[in-house]
């Protein structure tokens, strides 16, 4: 593990939650920007014309590719969390060069125009979801170690200061205990151990 590594402390089971909800998440735009495609626009892609508003298998499996690649992105996420020096930038980049590849492979197959176009689109909105949200899971996933150990430190003097042994809370106790007598505006006669000490005739 690195220098950068040590120092920081990644909470593994809030960065895969969120890393599943992200996946759910991208399954979620494919679905719906293909029925909004298909049926809403009327471009046939994923599977042909006849197929219907939400498409056929080609729909699914291409739902359940976008989540695998959120999971994906989550395990990169959390190897460059615990070795990299400025991991949500390095996530970042390499995330956002996948999607620019994933919205250019489109027009690279046999297809019409229009359905280029939209699947452009999807695979687009698709990668800036997955990057977007697992850069702020992943800031919310980590605890610098040195802050802790600052955290620790200023709770241990915060203890010491109130603690209710040796002098401290001695000269506390001396000042919330009221007097048990006066000292002043009394008559000498009238103190009793003054009285005992006299002299008797």
């Amino acid at each position: 593990m690195s220098e950068y590594g040590s120092e920081r402390r990644v909470n593994a089971v809030r960065l895969w939650s969120g890393g599943l909800a992200t996946a759910v998440v991208a399954a979620l735009i494919i679905l719906v920007g293909t029925l909004v495609v298909r049926g809403v626009l009327g471009i046939p892609i994923l599977a042909p014309e006849e197929a219907g508003y939400i498409g056929g298998v080609g729909t699914a499996a291409y739902a359940v590719t976008a989540g695998i690649a959120a999971l994906v992105a989550t395990a990169l996420l959390h190897l460059l969390l615990v070795s990299a020096p400025r991991a949500t930038t390095f996530f970042g980049w390499i995330v956002g060069l996948a999607t620019v590849v994933a919205a250019v492979s489109p027009f690279t197959q046999a297809a019409s125009l229009p359905s280029q176009l939209a699947t452009a689109v999807i695979n687009a909105v698709t990668g800036i979801a997955i990057v977007s949200l697992l850069t702020s899971v992943g800031a919310t996933s980590v605890r610098r170690r040195r802050n802790e150990r600052l955290q620790r430190e200023r709770d241990t003097s915060e203890a010491a200061e109130y603690d209710d042994s040796g002098y401290s809370s001695g000269f506390r106790d001396a000042l919330i205990e009221p007097p048990t007598r006066r000292a002043g505006g009394r008559h000498r006669a009238e103190d009793p151990d003054r009285s005992s000490r006299l002299p008797r005739e």
